[in-house]
């Protein structure tokens, strides 16, 4: 428990230096954009004299170093600015649109992780035989597959085809858990399958290692119940993948919002795309800080998993 909390209070404390490395490049590209935040404000018709009253009331027509410390200050108040007309807080937008996002990429994840250890565990018990080949061959496949094809692919079949679900739109929890699980399953299996393609060849790997090695060959030897052997084996072979799982968190957030443009989901994706279509800069930068800070929390997470998953790194 102590190495527990001495590597989360590490972490804890690394983790404002490298949001504050986020917020400085997102700040600083998208300053090279061509959109003038004075012009989306206040519009087509706003007078040159109208917009330079504006830049010097925001503050942008400083140099670039005071423009990020005064950003950085309204950041760390929660202020994200406001949207192109109509003006409402880039906060707010934020607020209605990133939890549908973490929740398809969550959903997404977990269906992954289901995937991978079916696949991997399959490949690796019984490996060089056909369960061994026939999960190669799917794996391979299924990476080779990219999201919006496969999502496409998913609305010709099941909706288009079957009309088993619906091909896009989203129900809240709230509204009615039967509908709303019918459209999230598209989506997540279409975050869900590439990504479990991946992970369960490096879970099959990882767990032929193990399994070769003197422990088990030794526990087993003993007489130690096979289940018994095989979890211990189990949870030192995910190490490796719980690595790749926090990579690949920010492949299915990247992932889920290209999704939701598919399935017409009202999430960051949409946001995002709203920005750049309206050349609204402040929603691009929010959303993009968003993302990243949920990236940077999401490994943060990953790091003290190892300490649950692996008792040997407890000792370090």
């Amino acid at each position: 428990m102590r190495v527990f909390v001495r590597l989360a209070l590490r972490r804890a404390l690394v983790l404002p230096v490298m949001l504050m490395g986020v917020s400085l490049l997102v700040f600083v590209v998208l300053q090279f954009s061509p959109n003038d935040p004075a012009y989306n404000a206040l519009g087509v018709g706003a007078s040159e004299e109208a917009r330079a009253a504006y830049a010097a009331e925001h503050g942008l027509d400083q140099p670039l170093l005071v423009r990020y410390v005064l950003f950085l200050g309204q950041l760390l108040q929660g202020d994200l600015g406001m949207t192109a007309p109509p003006a409402v807080p880039v906060a707010d937008r934020i607020v209605d649109s990133f939890p549908l996002t973490l929740e398809l990429t969550m959903l997404g994840m977990a269906g992954a992780i289901v995937f991978a250890l079916f696949m991997g565990l399959t490949g690796a018990l019984w490996r060089d035989r056909w369960p061994d080949q026939v999960t190669r061959i799917v794996s391979i496949t299924c990476v080779a597959l990219p999201p919006f094809w496969l999502a496409i692919l998913l609305i010709q079949q099941f909706s288009l085809g079957l009309g088993l679900l619906p091909p896009g739109g989203y129900v809240a929890p709230g509204e009615s858990i039967a509908d709303w699980a019918a459209s999230m399953t598209l989506p997540a299996i279409a975050v869900a399958v590439p990504i479990g393609a991946q992970l369960s060849r490096l879970v099959r790997t990882s767990m032929v290692e193990e399994l070769d090695r003197d422990y088990v060959r030794t526990a087993t030897g003993n007489g130690l119940p096979r289940w018994l052997v095989l979890r211990g084996a189990l949870r030192n072979a995910l190490i490796t993948p719980l690595t790749v799982l926090g990579w690949r968190f920010g492949y299915a957030l990247g992932g889920a919002v290209v999704i939701e443009t598919i399935f017409d989901l009202p999430g960051m994706g949409q946001l995002l795309l709203t920005g750049v279509t309206n050349g609204d800069v402040a929603l691009v930068q929010g959303a993009v800080l968003t993302v990243s800070v949920a990236l940077l929390v999401v490994n943060l997470v990953i790091d003290l998993l190892y300490v649950v998953v692996n008792p040997r790194i407890r000792e370090v």
